[in-house]
């Protein structure tokens, strides 16, 4: 008798653990941001960052991909992107002409953030994160 009333008790908490994993799993599509493994350096100094996006509803205000570079001890804005926000995933790609000092081939970081502007109560536009990533790419 003590051995069913065990396994039995063993058996429903197996069966609620399951079912509180399998509701814990987002079945929509949620906003993101990815990077891609490497980026492009030109001779004279130009920087090219890209990776995905996707973002779903863009009626607040419009949303942005950004990102920035780090390698050393030296961090830069690489551009910005509008982003069309309609469930797909897209591409981004930012570029900028970094000079004095330039950034030299090899590894790096990148920060690529979707953020939308919203407005305020008075109209003051406010930037809202909507994704961040933080990537290694290889700078070439």
């Amino acid at each position: 008798m003590r051995a069913r009333l065990v396994l039995g008790t063993v058996a429903a908490a197996l069966l609620l653990a399951a079912a509180s994993t399998a509701h814990a799993v987002p079945t929509a599509p949620a906003d993101g941001v990815s990077v891609d493994s490497a980026g492009a350096l030109a001779a004279d100094g130009t920087v090219t960052l890209s990776g995905t996006y996707r973002c779903l509803d863009d009626s607040a205000g419009p949303v942005f991909v950004s990102s920035t570079l780090v390698q050393d001890e030296r961090s830069q804005g690489i551009g910005g992107t509008r982003a069309v926000c309609d469930g797909r995933v897209h591409t981004w790609s930012n570029s900028s002409v970094v000079r004095d000092p330039a950034y030299r081939p090899g590894d790096a970081r990148v920060q690529a953030t979707l953020m939308q502007l919203t407005t305020d109560a008075i109209g003051i536009p406010l930037p809202e994160f909507r994704a961040l990533r933080d990537a290694a790419v290889t700078l070439g």
